[in-house]
């Protein structure tokens, strides 16, 4: 967890919002591994003064091969967590899993490991009235506007928003930024721009966005990073077999890949 920390990684496995719980717990474990050490000192003094310690002195890691074992054990975690890279995720994602809309291919039972796409759902996390509540709570501070800028720390919620109440946002326009994904379903013009996000952990991770009608002449390629700007539209997308909002794109333009790819969640 301190490696993570200090690598500036931590917010590729959790939401930043909750980073002060990793510190919490690494401050816990620190104490508890100082008792354990503490206690394992005592325990060792007790029995190299004990006159039986010959009969006690069995800790059951006698042989050479468990003594091995014990240590792989112990090690593995920690190879694990600074040889194995951290990835960040891009449209190969999407890609190698296919989508559909409101849940992934491979979503099966508890739907709180369901893989999220295009409308993050937090819906999972509240009673039902809380949850309706909380909406119309966040619904209100939209209410009047028409020009919506949708921003890293915004994004999930008005995401949410949009796809929960779409009549409430068609005609508004809106901003943001993320990276092309091309469906081999639709037209070229007609692209997905998709941030990938964290609600409260990796686990519960997702890629949303908004379905996008580029201008004529604009062909852009997968994981290419842009700036939209347009009108909130619907239409009916074979693909899902149903209506969705999408963005009627005025305006596009290039930027360079941001340093954290993610967006999270604020409660």
């Amino acid at each position: 967890m301190m490696y993570l920390q200090v690598s500036g990684k931590l917010n590729q496995y959790i939401n930043v919002h909750y980073g002060y719980l990793a510190v919490l717990s690494m401050v816990l474990s620190l104490v508890l591994a100082i008792v354990q050490l503490i206690l394992w000192n005592k325990e060792g003094q007790s029995k190299n003064n004990c006159d039986c310690k010959q009969e006690d002195h069995n800790h059951g890691l006698d042989k050479r091969y468990q003594r091995v074992i014990a240590y792989f054990l112990l090690s593995l975690p920690l190879l694990v967590g600074f040889l194995f890279p951290t990835v960040s995720l891009d449209t190969s994602i999407v890609e190698a899993k296919g989508f559909t809309f409101p849940l992934s291919k491979e979503s099966v039972g508890d739907p709180e490991v369901d893989t999220q796409y295009l409308k993050p759902d937090t819906s999972i996390y509240f009673e039902k009235n809380e949850y309706t509540q909380q909406m119309k709570k966040a619904l209100s501070q939209y209410d009047n506007k028409q020009t919506i800028e949708i921003t890293d720390e915004n994004y999930l919620e008005i995401m949410e928003l949009i796809y929960n109440y779409p009549s409430e946002f068609i005609g508004k326009k809106v901003s943001y930024k993320g990276f092309i994904f091309n469906s081999p379903e639709e037209d070229k013009s007609d692209v997905f721009v998709f941030r990938f996000g964290i609600v409260h952990c990796v686990a519960d991770s997702g890629v949303f966005g908004l379905l996008t009608h580029m201008p004529e002449g604009e062909e852009l390629a997968n994981n290419k990073w842009v700036e939209v700007s347009g009108v909130i539209q619907s239409k009916y997308y074979e693909a899902f077999k149903r209506t969705i909002p999408y963005v009627e794109v005025s305006s596009v333009k290039n930027i360079a890949e941001p340093k954290n790819q993610y967006v999270y969640r604020s409660f």
